[in-house]
């Protein structure tokens, strides 16, 4: 008679970190995450000051094919909207994605730096999605993420007056936002 015990089959997710233009200083929450937690990985683009969104989406691909699908992309600004594009050309198989702080292209002070991100892929992911945002984002309005939200297939958490939930938010280690990441990677 073999006996053999239960193996977990669940998996240990893998989280990229996508910084927005200019990459997350030291005091930002994205790097408070990678410093403090296992498995978390910021990508590495070749120019975060004029970023190009065909070559953001190339480094992207290049690195969830690294990963593997138990990736879980954790974007923030800018890359929120790389993520979007990036979900309508990619085959690769990710977890899920968290996005935080939606900017909006056509706004005012979206950064002129910024190539090809002018049109956003308003496609349902093929894989869960939560989009956080805050109600005074200077680069983002509520209706327009919560429009990107529901094209998306998103689920949408407002966390009421958090600026552009960067470091001048003062957010720190962001346990909120952390809490909110868990919660969604674990319906998944």
């Amino acid at each position: 008679m073999n006996k053999f015990s239960a193996v977990s089959l669940i998996k240990k997710p893998k989280f990229l970190l996508l910084p927005g233009i200019g990459n997350a200083g030291p005091d930002h929450w994205q790097t408070h995450w990678e410093k403090s937690h296992d498995g978390f990985e910021r990508i590495k683009q070749r120019d975060w000051e004029h970023p190009i969104c065909s070559e953001w989406m190339a480094t992207l691909e290049e690195a969830v094919e690294r990963l593997g699908s138990e990736t879980v992309l954790v974007a923030h600004s800018l890359s929120c909207l790389l993520v979007a594009n990036w979900a309508t050309t990619t085959r690769q198989t990710i977890r899920a994605a968290f996005l935080v702080a939606v900017p909006d292209p056509t706004g005012n002070v979206f950064p002129k730096e910024a190539a090809g991100f002018e049109t956003v892929a308003l496609g349902r992911f093929p894989f869960p999605s939560t989009v956080v945002v805050s109600t005074d984002d200077p680069y983002g309005s509520i209706d327009f993420a919560e429009r990107c939200s529901r094209a998306w297939g998103s689920r949408f958490v407002n966390i009421g007056s958090a600026g552009h939930i960067n470091s001048s938010s003062n957010l720190g280690q962001w346990p909120v936002g952390f809490s909110l990441l868990n919660a969604s990677i674990a319906e998944c």
